[in-house]
């Protein structure tokens, strides 16, 4: 887990603490620095910039203790294609694009729902010169996913990062294995897996294939059928509960997950789930 340097800490945060204005704002600050010269071409730099910002008022960004974590997997991975879903500012984009392309990289594919955010991120992603590297698709991320699929833009998905809406982790990733895209071989990070926490997600990466199947049996079960309300009860109401709208998702895919312990930007602790695709169990 390692230690924080409070020297670093973000601003507490707020009550509210996004979609206020402050986005806007931190686009400002960035733009009419007096060394905005020295940022063009820098992701090191934009970053740092960003973080200062932070520190006067916070900004939900990923930070640079659980950032590193997900820049050591790339460097290790190498992944040609990686997707983030959730950009808010583009802090996450300029961290990890800039380490896919110096890991031999060529694509990084940003989405986001909110299109004011979506700008902020374009904004700063071509400041740092990324911005042949960073594609931002603006809309809900099931429908930008299934755009990517339909287009024959993406086939598979080497690197995914989850930091959007905690509901949709499960449900996203359910369609990215049903699209192919998760795939023997596919690395998964999932963010804020303390702080707030996403149970379902961490239940279905963590379980085996056998207990994804059973979990699977038991939603599609009708309440008048004891066999399988009895199945239902055995594995837990949770496991059985699922989000509407929710696919299927691809059972048979094997996972390896663990948890990587970290700290929120603020020093609060917090983790990043780590989960490897190692198989197809059919």
């Amino acid at each position: 887990m390692g230690t924080f340097d409070e020297d670093k800490a973000y601003a507490r945060q707020e009550d509210v603490y996004f979609d206020d204005g402050r986005e806007d704002e931190l686009l400002k600050y960035i733009l009419s620095r007096d060394d905005i010269r020295d940022l063009e071409g820098s992701p090191h730099k934009v970053l740092a910039a960003i973080d200062s910002f932070g520190t006067q008022r916070y900004l939900m960004n990923v930070g640079q203790c659980k950032g590193e974590i997900v820049t050591d997997l790339i460097s290790r991975a190498k992944p040609k294609t990686m997707v983030e879903l959730g950009g808010y500012v583009g802090y996450s984009a300029i961290l990890f694009a800039d380490a896919v392309r110096a890991a031999g990289g060529k694509r990084y594919f940003c989405l986001e729902h909110n299109p004011r955010f979506a700008s902020i991120i374009s904004k700063l992603t071509d400041l740092a010169g990324l911005g042949d590297m960073v594609t931002v698709l603006v809309g809900d991320s099931g429908d930008s996913l299934g755009q990517l699929k339909s287009q024959g833009t993406m086939t598979h998905i080497d690197v995914l990062f989850l930091d959007h809406h905690k509901p949709l982790y499960l449900r996203d990733l359910k369609l990215c294995e049903e699209l192919g895209f998760i795939q023997p071989g596919t690395i998964l990070a999932a963010d804020n897996v303390i702080k707030p926490g996403n149970p379902p997600y961490l239940e279905y990466v963590r379980s085996s294939v056998e207990q994804k199947k059973q979990a699977l049996s038991c939603s599609n079960a009708t309440p008048n059928k004891g066999e399988a309300n009895r199945e239902c009860a055995s594995v837990g109401s949770e496991t059985c509960s699922r989000e509407a709208g929710q696919g299927h998702g691809r059972p048979a895919l094997v996972y390896e997950s663990q948890l990587v312990r970290s700290f929120e930007p603020t020093g609060v602790p917090d983790g990043i789930e780590i989960t490897h695709c190692v198989g197809l169990d059919l």
